[in-house]
């Protein structure tokens, strides 16, 4: 029987790009839910998938992003959510956690197909990482106060265009139904 995976999505960053300053206040309200969601994805065994820009730093290892974002100058809404040595880490080049990632193959290795979505940004990436996730027949759960946005109107709107369009179900960190 398959199952799920917990994916954070980018929430390993310094914050020094273009419209850091509109996500920092979202990022810092949703960092501990996204520490809620890890350590109940380790109690129950979930697995934990970190899916992160690059950077433009194409590495085969994580540490030297992890790295890069500790030296930067918000590392503490990184170091909560630093991955474990059981967690995953996938690198993408744009929005979607699909788009040239090998993350879906590695959850046909790990039989899964269900996907809790948490991270940021709303209304880009967790946006278009659900959308692909449907168009793959993968389940998506989309923890709504554990996602981050640049602009509250669009997130708004994305998640109801998630939940509308695409099947996601809509839940909170403190949900008792989130597969994790």
């Amino acid at each position: 029987m398959a199952g799920s995976a917990l994916v954070v999505i980018d929430m390993i960053n310094r914050y020094e790009h273009a419209d850091a300053e509109l996500l920092l206040p979202s990022a810092r309200r949703v960092v501990p839910r996204i520490q809620l969601l890890l350590e109940r994805a380790r109690r129950g065994g979930t697995p934990i998938i970190y899916v992160n820009d690059n950077f433009g730093q194409w590495r085969s290892h994580h540490g030297e992003i992890l790295q890069t974002a500790l030296d930067g100058p918000h590392a503490d809404l990184v170091k909560p959510l630093l991955p474990d040595e059981d967690s995953l880490f996938v690198l993408k080049a744009r929005h979607s956690i699909f788009f040239e990632t090998p993350l879906g193959y590695l959850l046909g290795q790990l039989e899964v197909d269900h996907l809790v979505l948490c991270g940021q940004a709303t209304e880009q990436c967790v946006l278009y990482s659900a959308l692909d996730a449907h168009i793959r027949h993968i389940d998506v759960t989309v923890v709504r106060d554990a996602v981050a946005h640049l602009h509250r109107d669009l997130a708004d709107a994305a998640l109801k265009m998630m939940e509308t369009n695409m099947s996601a179900r809509l839940r909170g960190a403190d949900a008792d139904d989130l597969p994790l």
